[in-house]
């Protein structure tokens, strides 16, 4: 099934048309009571960051939400990219709280290399799953299936209209931002601990001027660059190209992709 397409209107970029209507959506328990009615009680949001990024690994990670989760609707709880770090720092210590159970996963950049960004977010969300400390019933997913027996739920924006998915979201983001600051101590010249690994144009200068670090995607256009030996990546297939085309999140504000 093709992804939903937004309208974009005359003279308003893809972007901003995609954040316009992102914004209009509610985040809201919906579709994990639509599954309990159907008799599932364990359902795990599952959620990856760092698809776009040219630095560092994709990050994944399944929630458990209680049935009960008005304290978290009411404190914000909504797709992870549509609210400020402070706000984010906040709810992924309500949703630690709360959670029945979590789970955090990570793969690095030289493994998004080898089997590409579609199948290391799989992989990441796969392996989140099966670290949770309670098998989940059914996965509600963001944009995606797994390779897992649990009964799933395939969710087009599900970070932005599911409370479970918004939960991962948020504990993806967060994780994975506390580790860009890290590595930013390791690598200070690249500016990580602003723009998180993505292709700012603060980033690109630093590439210019310093060139890749082992942490950099090679598998990238603007790392590749850098490669001129490098095998070229193979070409994607189109479930692939429907996933990481221009929803890619986090996108490179100078337009530049990975592809």
């Amino acid at each position: 099934m093709p992804a939903f397409r937004y309208p974009v209107p005359p003279g308003v970029t893809k972007a901003t048309a995609k954040q316009q209507m992102l914004k209009q959506l509610v985040c809201s328990n919906a579709p994990e009571e639509a599954l309990r009615y159907q008799g599932f009680t364990l359902i795990a949001g599952v959620d990856e960051v760092g698809r776009g990024a040219l630095f560092g690994p994709v990050v994944a990670a399944a929630v458990i939400l209680p049935r009960a989760v008005a304290a978290l609707a009411n404190a914000g709880l909504k797709d992870s990219k549509q609210m400020t770090a402070e706000d984010r720092e906040a709810l992924d210590t309500r949703i630690r709280k709360t959670a029945v159970a979590l789970s955090i996963a990570a793969v690095d950049a030289e493994t998004i290399d080898r089997i590409n960004i579609y199948q290391a977010s799989k992989l990441a969300m796969l392996e989140a799953v099966r670290g949770l400390p309670i098998a989940p019933d059914h996965l509600i997913i963001d944009a995606m299936r797994i390779d897992h027996p649990c009964a799933q739920t395939k969710l087009f924006y599900g970070d932005a209209l599911c409370l479970s998915i918004a939960a991962a979201s948020v504990i993806a983001k967060v994780h994975r931002d506390a580790m860009m600051r890290d590595l930013h101590e390791l690598h200070p010249e690249y500016g990580l601990a602003s723009h998180k690994g993505y292709g700012t144009p603060e980033h690109h200068r630093a590439l210019e001027t310093h060139g890749p670090t082992p942490l950099h995607r090679r598998s990238f256009a603007p790392i590749r660059a850098f490669f001129p030996e490098a095998p070229v990546p193979r070409q994607l297939d189109l479930e692939e190209i429907l996933f990481s085309g221009e929803d890619l999140e986090d996108a490179d504000p100078q337009g530049e992709s990975w592809l």
